[in-house]
């Protein structure tokens, strides 16, 4: 009997008994869209996370004050630490082949306000280089100047939301604001950019770091962003900030060095394994499944052992009727599967439509998985049924009809 014979004859059986071939397609289709819709969340929210952190920068390095070793995570909020961070420090991180910019931060809360509106947003203080290493692009006017950091003109740029809450549809550029006690000239606005690490750049009122440093009467800095030219280059570029500032800080490491390479690796594998787990747990319903057609099968043989009599009676041997039975099992696994993928898919495509921000998608791998564990499981069910088929003796079985 060919694979094209076995084919028909399995369409055929399937085709017989309906109800029971649409539960077992039931059962296997909705194990594998459990995989590919759990593995779909779980690289969704990958994406999102590996998106987010890029959209720092590229080839970044962040030095944060006190000497936290951190390999993952977002960077902490407070750390202890025996000196703080100063611009004399930034500024001597600049002399190296392997640093391309260094741009130092402080950020803080304080009230925003023009012609009567008040606003509380949150304060940046910052240089002309942010604007490379964050990849921020304006809406309007001009980002910070470049000029002698310890001389700061008082110039402020605002996020997209701050400056439409506070001038509505009246032009921003060029009005004076006041931040907190100080007065500051509108010389730009953000482009519209959304939330960023759990920061929202259009909220954000960026002002020059020794103005900053005014505002809020400190003297240190809240980190040091620092771009390498290179990938090449980062190593080399983290060992100079460490050498530099262990130097400047009386010969102790006191400072943290987070590659935002190494934060991303963190993270691809945390929530790699996270999609394999849960991609995992769903699977075990392929099993569930595979159950399932093992027990439908075994009534299905017990129900055609007239059939499998006379297929033994005209002469099938019995690996012939194993074949059979586990084209059989492999034809209900596969459409399941099919019909699986099928639905997965279309859940999936209402969930980037329900959550458009994050990019939810199965991986290739989860695909073939569900697909390949699928078609095993069904196979490996359905060798007792089939075994069980071959085994008839044929005379007995006619003489049950």
């Amino acid at each position: 009997m060919t694979l094209h014979d076995r084919l028909r004859y399995a369409f055929t059986a399937l085709r017989g008994a309906r109800l029971r071939t649409g539960l077992m397609l039931l059962a296997m289709a909705i194990g594998v869209a459990a995989v590919v819709v759990l593995s779909a969340l779980g690289e969704g929210a990958r994406r999102y996370v590996i998106g987010e952190f890029s959209s720092l920068g590229t080839h970044l390095l962040i030095v944060l004050p006190g000497r936290n070793e951190t390999t993952g995570g977002a960077p902490p909020l407070v750390s202890e630490t025996p000196r703080d961070l100063s611009l004399d420090d930034a500024e001597a991180l600049k002399r190296s082949r392997h640093v391309r910019l260094v741009a130092p931060i402080n950020v803080g809360a304080a009230t925003v306000s023009f012609g009567g509106r008040d606003r509380d947003g949150v304060i940046m203080g910052a240089t002309h280089e942010l604007y490379e290493v964050r990849h921020f692009k304006m809406g309007q006017g001009r980002f910070l100047p470049p000029g002698d950091v310890h001389h700061p003109q008082p110039v402020a740029v605002l996020g997209a939301r701050l400056r439409r809450e506070l001038f509505g549809s009246q032009p921003a550029l060029g009005a004076r604001i006041r931040i907190g006690d100080r007065r500051f000239h509108v010389i730009g606005v953000l482009q519209e950019q959304g939330q960023s690490l759990g920061m929202n750049t259009d909220d954000l009122a960026i002002i020059p770091v020794t103005a900053a440093q005014s505002l809020f009467n400190v003297t240190s800095l809240f980190r040091i962003l620092v771009e390498a030219p290179a990938r090449e280059a980062i190593e080399p570029a983290r060992r100079h900030i460490i050498a530099t500032l262990r130097a400047r800080h009386d010969g102790e490491e006191d400072v943290t060095v987070i590659t935002q390479e190494s934060v991303l690796a963190t993270f691809d594998r945390i929530l790699g394994a996270l999609t394999m787990t849960v991609a995992g747990i769903a699977a075990i319903s392929l099993v569930v499944a595979g159950v399932l057609i093992m027990n439908v099968m075994l009534v299905a043989v017990a129900q055609r052992t007239a059939e499998i009599g006379l297929l033994k009676a005209l002469g099938a041997p019995a690996r012939v009727i194993q074949r059979l039975f586990l084209t059989e099992a492999a034809l209900l696994s596969l459409l399941g599967a099919a019909i699986g993928l099928a639905l997965g898919q279309a859940a999936t495509l209402l969930l980037r439509q329900l959550y458009p921000a994050l990019p939810f998608g199965a991986p290739l791998w989860a695909i073939a998985a569900a697909v390949l564990v699928a078609l095993v499981t069904g196979l490996a069910f359905g060798v007792l049924p089939a075994r069980r088929a071959s085994r008839l003796d044929p005379v007995q079985a006619l003489a049950r009809r």
